[in-house]
């Protein structure tokens, strides 16, 4: 599966306050959700943010919350983003084939997502560096389960380069300060 950024949707799920900081590394979880949210809108991908109750869990976190602010969002009491009906229709609605998923916690929200994403007929690719849970070993399986069921894993800056396809250009340009 090779992504094409005219063929793609990303997916911030969950990215809030009360749960961002109590991730493993958030701090580099942050600049990597951060790189990726720049990227992508660089490249023209459309982004929609999930938040899970929100009166309980807070908003996105900033920066995220500013760069994704005139992006559709969803608020949820489902675990998957797919459990908001409004939800699946805006990425039908959106034609677009192929998926980016990141956010957090990847063992409950992030993990129920996807496999919903991939029952429903999504190529779906999960960025690795921009997705955390509280515990390293929840992390990492959910991250294993959502390969064994046919999601793709990836980094921000694969997928970034990815989708940008080739050297010499303004949006590359733009793509290489993002990621250094």
């Amino acid at each position: 599966m090779r992504l094409n950024r005219a063929e793609c949707i990303g997916v911030v799920v969950d990215f809030q306050e009360r749960v961002v900081p109590h991730v493993d590394g958030s701090r580099d979880l942050v600049a990597g959700m951060e790189r990726l949210v720049r990227g992508l809108q660089a490249l023209g991908v459309p982004l929609v943010a999930v938040q899970h109750n929100t009166k309980g869990l807070g908003e996105t976190v900033a920066p995220i919350r500013g760069l994704v602010e005139g992006c559709p969002r969803f608020e949820k009491v489902t675990f998957s983003s797919c459990g908001e009906p409004g939800f699946l229709q805006h990425l039908q609605g959106s034609g677009r084939p192929s998926v980016i998923v990141a956010g957090t916690e990847s063992h409950v929200c992030v993990l129920q997502t996807v496999l919903d994403l991939l029952a429903a007929g999504y190529a779906v690719a999960v960025v690795e560096d921009a997705v955390g849970s509280r515990k390293p070993a929840d992390r990492s399986c959910a991250l294993e389960r959502m390969r064994q069921e046919g999601a793709r894993i990836t980094t921000v800056e694969s997928l970034l380069y990815e989708l940008t396809e080739r050297s010499g250009t303004d949006v590359f340009r733009v793509i290489l300060s993002i990621v250094k």
